[in-house]
Formats: C-alpha cells, structure tokens, sequence
C-alpha cells in the first residue's frame, strides 16, 4: 500500500515462499546508463552482497523477452538465483521495450538485434565502470527474444562474453515462419514486415548469418512442447555449432513450453545455469 501524502509504501501480504528470506537477496537497483549513441537506457541491477571493487566479479547480462516487454522492480527468480550465486545480474529496457513511449518502443522495427543489441553491449560497458567487474567474465542469457538477443550477441558481438545460455531463442526468422502459431508469425511481420519484400531485413536480423562467428560456449535450453519457439529453432542452432566443432551443449525438457514450469525442471536449468555461467562449459553434447 502507498500512502500517497508521505510518499511511503508499506507491505500488505506476505507470499513469498517461507524458505526465502528477502534479506538473504539482494534487491534491484534502478540504474540509468548512455548507449552508443547517447540514449539513455534504464536497466535493473541485483549486486551479490560483500563483493571487492577489484575488477574481479563475473556478470550475466539479462536481456528480456519481446521484444515489446519490459523488466519491472518485481521477484525475478533468474537473477535472485544467479546473484545468490555471485554474479552480478543487469537486466536492460533497451530499445523496443514498452514503458517508454512509443518512438521508443519502434525504434528497433525491421532492426531487430542492431541498436537494441547495442543497448546490451552498453551495459557491460556500465558495469566494467563501475569497477566490480572482470571483462573476461561476462556472460548472457535470456528466454524467447531474450534468447535471440542472446544469439545475436554471442555471433555479431563475439569479444565481447565469456559464456551463454539461451533458452527457446529464435536463430532464423524464415523457418520460425514455418513453424510458429499464426499470432506470432503476423507479429513478427509487424516487426519485420513481409517476407518476400523485405528479405534483406529478415536475413540481417536473423542470428544464423552471424552465429559462426561465436566464441563463447553456448548452452542450449529448450522445452520439447514448444509451440510459440519450436524446437527446430535450437537444434538448428547445436547442430551449427556441433559441425563447426565448437563448445555447445543443448538440453531439451520433455513437456515443457515456454518457460519451465516443472519444479524439477527449474532446478535442473538452474545447475546448468551454474556450470556454463562460471565458463567452465562442456564437452557438448545433446540430452533430454
């Protein structure tokens, strides 16, 4: 509740699970940072407690799903798991994010993973800033368009992360066409506009041009059951990987859609989550 003369917020309800005490969290703090060219983004951070301004800390960048979405200050299991874990967590409203008007919002249309991709690289430049962070661990991962964004960054932005993890990621605009439900194939043609006359644009922002170009090693998560980013997405993208003999390793969760909602399954991403993000990787390989 707000009381709206003092300017206070108290808390009503209490539903967190009794396990999880906030104070052991830390909290999101709203930051705001210049892009590349000279936009201000707005992006949260959760800062692991008690950590060295040595230049030592690794980082995961957070890129969210939408691209028409936002990251607001509310319970975000992801980053709560890795901060808990020691990472540095920030998470970007870049352009094409809602909240922020609309010129905002479309700014990205017909260049998805250009000036947006270029909002994520610009939060790594804010956190080396601020001196926890060691540029040799840095990170990303993200679901949907996150996990696009996470493919795009990893090929066209290469120097630039140490490690990914991208879940149910789109890696080819032409074939999500093929395989999509048809609310989201008339959105993607409102962000990238019809096929046939705008092909330059659907290959430029497809992260299969650029994916060879990758360094990092990449995991892979992905439900079996996925109807709005089809499986085919990501075993295109290990079977790329997997031919060019690079560190990749994909895992795909029976049953699960977008997102996993199984506990087990949770967890288990959380575990992968953890070897990949210290940059350890695999030896590859493919498992359900």
């Amino acid at each position: 509740m707000c009381d709206i003369a003092s300017k206070k917020a108290r808390q009503l309800t209490y539903s967190a699970v009794a396990s999880l005490d906030p104070d052991d969290r830390p909290a999101a703090q709203l930051v705001h940072y210049k892009s590349f060219d000279g936009k201000i983004i707005s992006a949260f951070v959760w800062m692991p407690f008690n950590l060295k301004r040595d230049g030592s800390n690794p980082a995961i960048v957070l890129p969210h799903g939408g691209p028409t979405g936002q990251v607001v200050d509310y319970f975000y299991a992801l980053a709560a798991a890795l901060s808990s874990r020691g990472h540095i967590c920030i998470a970007p409203n870049g352009r094409g994010s809602t909240g922020y008007g609309m010129e905002f919002q479309k700014s990205n249309h017909q260049y998805l993973g250009g000036g947006d991709l270029e909002d994520e690289v610009y939060a790594t430049k804010f956190l080396l800033d601020s001196g926890y962070v060691d540029a040799n661990k840095i990170g990303i991962t993200g679901g949907s368009y996150g996990g696009f964004m996470t493919l795009m960054a990893i090929g066209k932005t290469p120097d630039v992360w140490a490690t990914a993890v991208e879940m149910y990621g789109i890696i080819d605009w032409y074939t999500m066409l093929q395989h999509e439900d048809p609310s989201l194939e008339e959105y993607e043609k409102s962000l990238l506009g019809d096929p046939v006359k705008d092909k330059a644009v659907y290959e430029a922002t497809s992260p299969i041009k650029y994916i060879r170009d990758e360094r990092a090693p990449l995991l892979i998560l992905q439900g079996d059951n996925h109807i709005r980013v089809p499986k085919e997405e990501a075993e295109q993208v290990y079977e790329i990987l997997k031919k060019e003999g690079r560190t990749v390793d994909a895992h795909f969760y029976p049953a699960e859609g977008h997102g996993f909602a199984k506990r087990e399954n949770q967890i288990d991403s959380i575990r992968r989550f953890d070897k990949y993000l210290k940059g350890t990787g695999s030896s590859g390989g493919r498992s359900k």
